[in-house]
């Protein structure tokens, strides 16, 4: 990555699960942590480990020059609470179609 920016991508054995107003929105084992050069650690979950069936598709999205575009998808009074990478840049690859939440709670395992 260009000027020491870094981005590594590591199974992460714990439990992961994402609760809004009570309601558990994900929970995986299987959860892929995204470690970047200036922001905080981030859990990717795989969708099929996300009630996406609660989401809304957002007309958001961002760029990010070493992950690509993101898509996003809000909750009743959370907007844009989610994103993901649908076509992430090749050295990200790996994050490809998982959910990212804003807010998560990680369990040691």
């Amino acid at each position: 990555m260009a000027d020491g920016h870094t981005i590594t991508i590591e199974q992460d054995a714990r439990r992961v699960r994402v609760v809004r107003d009570g309601e558990v929105l994900a929970d995986s084992t299987r959860a892929l942590l995204l470690k970047e050069t200036g922001c905080p650690e981030r859990h990717y979950i795989p969708p099929e480990d996300v009630r996406t069936e609660l989401l809304t598709p957002s007309d958001t999205t961002t760029y990010c020059p070493f992950k690509g575009h993101a898509s996003y998808w809000s909750l009743p009074g959370a907007q844009d609470l989610v994103w993901a990478y649908e076509e992430p840049k090749p050295g990200v690859a790996a994050i490809k179609g998982h959910l990212c939440f804003y807010e998560t709670q990680v369990d040691d395992a």
